[in-house]
């Protein structure tokens, strides 16, 4: 994190016998990859904009397990599991906010199971939450005139029914909100999913993030919003393949809302 942004970790809060508002939890993607590092320090600033008392586990902070459940290395989920809920009822955690889907369904949806009881809440819905209670205000102008299309992240949308936080945060820029044709409940998966993104896929007439590119560009749209690392990563290499680089870029909806409260 850079010298401007102001992050504390659980460690420091229980040190002053205090305790955050909600938990930022990173994510693997978001802790590693430099492409979501960006996605990790726009929602930061957003946090530090709107005064919101927040942590970060730091080096306590593990792989929620989602990877290696999907792969079907169940023994091995449970163990990141279980190590992880230890930490966070350790610390007594009540509200979890991350930018990560994989992370948001696993923690929500199958820590309870292992005795991780959490209120889990979307990086999007939480901006939402901002937004809607006058703690941040959005600059409507940077955007205006600009043609924007979300992609649902399936561990959001189609696994947990989260359509319209996103959408309402986007429309806050006043930016032009298209709609794909494939979208909400018919959305397409970017392909990563289910730990596609670690390996190559199978063969066939066209990669499914190319596809799922080819559905956002015939909306005309100048960006593509998304609210998942997995999927900025998918749409960013389909843009490569469609060869759009120039004239599409790829942005998570906290990168837009950073931009836009500057």
């Amino acid at each position: 994190m850079s010298d401007t942004l102001q992050v504390k970790t659980m460690e420091e809060f229980i040190a002053q016998g205090t305790q955050p508002e909600i938990l930022f939890w990173v994510g693997s993607a978001g802790s590693y990859d430099d492409r979501a590092k960006k996605i990790s320090r726009a929602f930061v600033k957003i946090l530090n904009k709107a005064n919101v008392d927040f942590a970060v586990l730091g080096p306590e902070e593990s792989c929620t397990g989602d990877v290696a459940k999907r792969a079907g290395n169940e023994f091995l989920f449970q163990m990141q599991a279980i190590m992880n809920i230890e930490v966070l009822n350790g610390y007594e955690i009540k509200r979890i906010v991350t930018c990560d889907p994989h992370s948001f369904n696993t923690i929500k949806n199958e820590y309870p199971g292992l005795g991780g009881n959490y209120e889990v809440i979307h990086h999007t819905q939480y901006i939402k939450e901002l937004i809607d209670g006058g703690r941040l205000s959005v600059k409507g102008k940077f955007y205006k005139g600009t043609r924007v299309t979300f992609h649902d992240p399936c561990y959001l949308g189609r696994a947990n029914s989260v359509y319209d936080a996103p959408r309402d945060v986007l429309n806050t820029t006043n930016a032009d909100i298209v709609e794909m044709k494939r979208s909400k409940k018919t959305a397409l998966c970017c392909g990563a999913g289910g730990a596609q993104m670690f390996k190559e896929p199978e063969k066939g007439d066209m990669d499914i993030n190319v596809l799922r590119t080819k559905d956002a560009l015939e909306t005309n749209a100048n960006i593509i919003a998304t609210g998942c690392p997995y999927c900025n990563t998918m749409m960013t290499d389909g843009i490569k393949a469609h060869e759009k680089e120039g004239e599409v870029a790829v942005l998570d909806v906290a990168e837009l809302i950073s931009n836009s409260i500057d």
